[in-house]
């Protein structure tokens, strides 16, 4: 029993590292998102680190639709980033985690 315990904590160990190896990953994968009519770019990391904004000059005359455009765009980035991070983390994650009995019902 004692060595079931101390294999269990190894592969916990082993799969703590494996998230921590792709948070680092996540942070080089880059997301590009622009507005509808291509005026304004951004790029975020997986890990919702903002890389870069291009602006159109034509969004430059109109502090207002700047700002939406930020909001929106900035949103859309945010959110495919979230789901690739978290399909990502949760794959690594569920393939690390031991076979403890009942720890099944709390990962769904």
């Amino acid at each position: 029993m004692f060595g079931d315990m101390m294999s269990m904590m190894g592969k916990l160990k082993e799969a703590q590292q494996k998230v921590a190896e792709t948070k680092k990953r996540l942070s080089t994968v880059l997301i590009d998102e622009e507005s509808v009519d291509g005026l304004l770019k951004i790029t975020i990391t997986a890990n919702r680190e903002v890389k870069n904004i291009t602006v159109s000059d034509d969004l430059l005359k109109d502090k207002e639709q700047l700002e939406d455009y930020l909001i929106l765009t900035l949103n859309k980035a945010i959110t495919k980033a979230t789901q690739v991070n978290e399909s990502e983390l949760a794959a690594v994650a569920k393939e690390g985690i031991p076979n403890i009995p009942g720890l099944d019902k709390f990962m769904e």
